[in-house]
C-alpha cells in the first residue's frame, strides 16, 4: 500500500495552506476526508445562510412566497444545469484547481447578497451562490472516492456531513447575527470562504499530485458491474424517483419550515431559525450514519428503508404540538437523510468510471428538485396556507416503496 503523502504539484503556488495527509491505518484518506468536509461544511453553511434570511429578506422586500420560493430555485437551479456539464468534463479532463475557484464563486454572491437592494440582485447572487456549488460539488465528490480506499459510502457520508453540518449551522448564524443586525451583516459571513479556499489550495495539491497514482487509478477506473443497459436505465430512473420524493420534502421544511412554525405556533423569526436547526441537525446525523450503513448492509437497504422509514413521522408532523413537532422533524431530517450517500454510491457503481458525471448530475438534480419543489410548494402555500403543503408533503416518503425495483448489486457482482 503506497503512503499517502501529498506530493507538491509544480504549477502550485509556493503559499498555500498545508496539504493534509491521508491516514496510514487502512488507507482511507481521513485527513483528506476532514478537509473536503471541512470545506464543504463552509460551502453549505454559506449557502445556508440564504435560505436561512429569507424572513429577512421578505420583509426588507415585501416578497411573497412564490418570490420566495424562486430564490431558491435561482441558486439550486444554476447549481443543477451546471453540475452534470462540470462533472462530465472532469472525468476526461480533472480540474483539481477549480475547488477554490468555485468556493470564491458562493463567496462573492454572498457579498452581493449583502448589498442588494433589489429582488432582481438578489435572485442574481443567489444564481452566483448556485454556481459556486456546481463547481464544488463534482470534483470534491472525485476527491472522497480517491480517498475513500475500497469504503466508498463512508467517505461519501464524512464528505457530506461536512456539508450538513454547515446548513445546519446556518440557520443559527442567520438568527444570532443577521436577524438583529440586518442583510448586511452577511458579509461577515462570506470571510469564511477565505478559510476555506486556503484549505481548498492543500486539497487540490493532494488531488492532482495522485490522480496518475496507483490511488486514483484504482479509484476512478471503469469495472463490470454484472448489468445490463437496461437494467442500468430502469435503476436510474427509479433513483430519479426517489430523489424527487427526497427532495420535494426536504424544500418543504429546508424554505418552509420557519414560516410553519410561526403561522402554527406563533413563533418569532429567531425561535423558529433555532427549531430549524433542529431539523438540519437530525440530516447531518443521517448522513454520517448512511454512508457505512451502506458499506456493510448493502446500499438498496439503506435506501429503501431511509426514504419510505420517514413516512410515519412526515404523516404525524402536521398534527403534533411544538415539542413533538421538533422531536418528528428530527427523526424525518435523520431517516431521509441517511438515504443520499447510499444513493450517490450505488448511482457511480451503477455507472463505474464516471464519478464526476454521477455526482454532478446527483447533486444537480438534487439542487434542481429542491428549486423546483420550493416554487411550487410555494406557489401552493400562497393559493391555500402553508399547513396545507405540510399535509400534502407528508405523503410524499412513500414513494420509498420504489425502491423495491432497484438490483441487488452485490448479487450481480458475484455473478460476474
Amino acid at each position: 500500500m503506497m503512503k499517502d503523502t501529498l506530493a507538491p504539484d509544480p504549477v502550485a503556488p509556493l503559499a498555500t495552506a498545508p496539504v493534509p495527509v491521508s491516514s496510514r491505518q487502512d488507507g482511507v484518506a481521513f485527513r483528506v476526508l476532514g478537509a473536503i468536509s471541512a470545506t464543504h461544511l463552509i460551502n453549505d453553511m454559506m449557502q445556508s445562510v440564504l435560505v436561512a434570511i429569507y424572513p429577512v429578506l421578505q420583509g426588507n422586500f415585501d416578497l411573497s412566497f412564490v418570490q420566495i420560493g424562486f430564490i431558491t430555485l435561482a441558486y439550486q437551479f444554476s447549481a443543477s444545469l451546471l453540475q452534470p456539464l462540470i462533472g462530465r468534463y472532469t472525468d476526461r479532463r480533472p480540474l483539481p484547481y477549480s475547488l477554490p475557484v468555485g468556493m470564491g464563486s458562493t463567496c462573492c454572491g454572498l457579498l452581493l447578497l449583502s448589498l442588494a437592494g433589489s429582488f432582481p440582485i438578489v435572485l442574481l447572487a443567489a444564481m452566483m451562490v448556485g454556481a459556486g456549488s456546481s463547481v464544488f460539488h463534482p470534483e470534491s465528490s472525485r476527491v472522497a472516492r480517491m480517498a475513500s480506499s475500497g469504503h466508498p459510502g463512508l467517505a461519501q457520508a464524512i464528505f457530506q456531513v461536512g456539508g450538513n453540518v454547515g446548513t445546519s449551522i446556518g440557520p443559527l448564524l442567520a438568527a444570532l447575527l443577521i436577524v438583529p443586525r440586518g442583510q448586511g451583516s452577511v458579509a461577515w459571513v462570506a470571510l469564511a470562504a477565505l478559510l476555506g479556499i486556503c484549505i481548498l489550495i492543500g486539497v487540490s495539491r493532494w488531488y492532482a499530485a495522485n490522480l496518475t497514482s496507483a490511488r486514483g487509478r484504482t479509484s476512478l477506473h471503469s469495472t463490470n458491474n454484472g448489468l445490463s443497459s437496461h437494467q442500468v436505465r430502469r435503476a436510474m430512473g427509479v433513483l430519479m424517483l426517489l430523489l424527487f420524493s427526497k427532495y420535494f420534502y426536504l424544500a418543504s421544511l429546508g424554505s418552509y419550515f420557519t414560516f410553519f412554525l410561526m403561522d402554527r405556533f406563533s413563533l418569532e423569526v429567531q425561535q423558529a431559525q433555532y427549531c430549524l436547526f433542529v431539523f438540519f441537525a437530525g440530516v447531518a446525523t443521517g448522513t454520517l450514519a448512511g454512508g457505512p450503513f451502506g458499506d456493510r448492509l448493502g446500499r438498496k437497504r439503506v435506501i429503501l428503508w431511509s426514504i419510505l422509514g420517514t413516512a410515519p413521522f412526515s404523516l404525524i408532523l402536521p398534527y403534533a404540538n411544538l415539542y413533538w413537532t421538533l422531536i418528528l422533524v428530527f427523526c424525518a431530517g435523520l431517516m431521509i437523510a441517511s438515504a443520499f450517500p447510499a444513493i450517490i454510491v450505488y448511482a457511480q457503481e451503477l455507472m463505474p468510471g464516471k464519478t464526476g458525471t454521477v455526482s454532478g448530475l446527483f447533486f444537480g438534480l438534487a439542487f434542481g428538485l429542491g428549486g423546483i419543489g420550493a416554487a411550487i410548494l410555494g406557489k401552493l402555500a400562497d393559493a391555500t396556507s402553508i399547513a396545507f403543503v405540510y399535509h400534502v408533503c407528508a405523503f410524499l416518503p412513500l414513494l420509498g416503496l420504489a425502491a423495491f425495483l432497484l438490483p441487488d448489486m452485490r448479487l450481480h457482482r458475484a455473478r460476474t
